[in-house]
Order: C-alpha cells, then sequence, then structure tokens
C-alpha cells in the first residue's frame, strides 16, 4: 500500500469527529504518526483506539484550542514524544447561524475563538520548529462560506474568510523557509455539526468527511518543491 506520509508527524485539531477524524485516518492510512487534539478526551481517545488497531503511531492530547496555554503545551508534548510537526492540521471548528440583526454579538464569540484566532495561534506555536528544520506543511480548514454569501451565515463566513486571508499571507511569509502553507476550502460536509442546525442543506447531498480528508492528504503528500495554496471542494451538484 502506498504510503505518502510515512516517516511524518501530523498534528490534527478538531481530530476526535467529522472532517477532523477522516483526516486523521486518512493520515494515518497514509503512513503518518498522529497527534490527535479535541476539547473532549473521550471523542480522541476513541479515534486514538480506533488507529492503534491498524498500526498507526497516535497520541491524543486533549485541548481546548480557546486556550493559548493549552495550545503551547500539545505542541510541547508533540515534540516530547515524536520530535518534530511535519504537518499541521487546524480542523477545530464550530457554527451558528442567524441573521446579523436578530442575532447578539455575544453569539459569535465562540466562533471568532475556535474558527479563526485559534487557527492563527496553532499556527505559529508550530512554527519556530518547522523553520528550524527548513519545511512543513500547515493546512487550515476554511469553508466555501469564505467566498460566497450565505444568508444567515455572515459571522460564520467572516471568521473562514479570515482562515483564507490568513493562509494567504502566511503562505508567503513562510515560502522562502521551506514552510507550505494551504488552505482547504470545502462545501457543505455532512458532519455532526448539522445535527443542531434546522433548514440546512438536503445531507445526502453533501460532500462526505472522507472527501475532504482525500484532498488534505493531496495536499500534505505533494512533493518539497510543489504546493496547493487554495483548494475548493464542492459536492458534485455545486454549491449547497
Amino acid at each position: 500500500m502506498d504510503q505518502p506520509l510515512a516517516g511524518q508527524v501530523a498534528l490534527v485539531t478538531g481530530a476526535g469527529k467529522g472532517i477532523g477524524r477522516a483526516i486523521a485516518e486518512s493520515f494515518g492510512e497514509a503512513g503518518a504518526s498522529l497527534v490527535l487534539a479535541s476539547r473532549t478526551a473521550s471523542d480522541v481517545d476513541t479515534v486514538r483506539g480506533a488507529l492503534e488497531t491498524r498500526g498507526t503511531r497516535c497520541l491524543a492530547v486533549p485541548t481546548d484550542v480557546r486556550d493559548d496555554a493549552a495550545i503551547d503545551r500539545l505542541v510541547a508534548r508533540t515534540l516530547e514524544v515524536f520530535g518534530q510537526i511535519d504537518v499541521l492540521v487546524t480542523a477545530a471548528g464550530v457554527a451558528s447561524f442567524g441573521f446579523v440583526a436578530e442575532s447578539a454579538p455575544g453569539a459569535w464569540d465562540d466562533m471568532l475563538a475556535v474558527n479563526l484566532r485559534a487557527v492563527m495561534v496553532t499556527c505559529r506555536a508550530v512554527l519556530p520548529g518547522m523553520l528550524a528544520r527548513g519545511r512543513g506543511s500547515i493546512i487550515n480548514v476554511a469553508s466555501i462560506a469564505a467566498v460566497r454569501a450565505i444568508p444567515g451565515g455572515a459571522a460564520y463566513t467572516a471568521t473562514k474568510a479570515g482562515v483564507v486571508g490568513w493562509s494567504r499571507v502566511l503562505a508567503d511569509e513562510l515560502r522562502a523557509g521551506g514552510v507550505r502553507v494551504g488552505v482547504l476550502m470545502p462545501g457543505a460536509v455532512d458532519t455532526p455539526l448539522w445535527d443542531a442546525i434546522e433548514g440546512g442543506p438536503e445531507r445526502a447531498r453533501m460532500l462526505r468527511p472522507a472527501d475532504v480528508a482525500r484532498a488534505a492528504v493531496l495536499m500534505a503528500a505533494l512533493p518539497p518543491g510543489a504546493t496547493l495554496e487554495e483548494l475548493r471542494l464542492l459536492p458534485a451538484g455545486g454549491i449547497l
């Protein structure tokens, strides 16, 4: 079996479920060792157990990405166990929807903290090691909402557009240091995120988490001389 990520260490946030879990599983199949981060310990322990039965070397680190110190501890623990971080995938995310005129600003805070600020802080935390080694890949999971207006999703869109802008600038800043940065923008994906959201798109028509994971593997497994900086992944029927 081809394992294009053999010998690499990948740190995945939001790895307890949905897109993050699917990416962790696909990276494991591609030969990477995994560090799994999620706020809920039971979730990452479940994923770790499943991956270890398949022969993947794993470390589960319960982490609230809203806490800067927790992110620093996550990176330090990864380096303590594995000695390096070759790939960072920021897949932790939350969503709530509502028209702006009917929303309270406090309802936006968690999305701003998890979807945007945590991405920025986590990227920064892995940079010293990557730049010292002269290589590394960062894949930030955004959303097609970053480039398409979705009524009721203004705050969510703002966070994801922020991730795209952050990734573009970071890619330019780090290119000369051998670290590549890409942003993955999927359309609607059938994950537990939709369980609490009424009136969303038909879930049978959505992408599956495994579809997003395959795209992430492609981005991470490119040879050193190539980089895929922005990837828009849509259901076959188009944007939902």
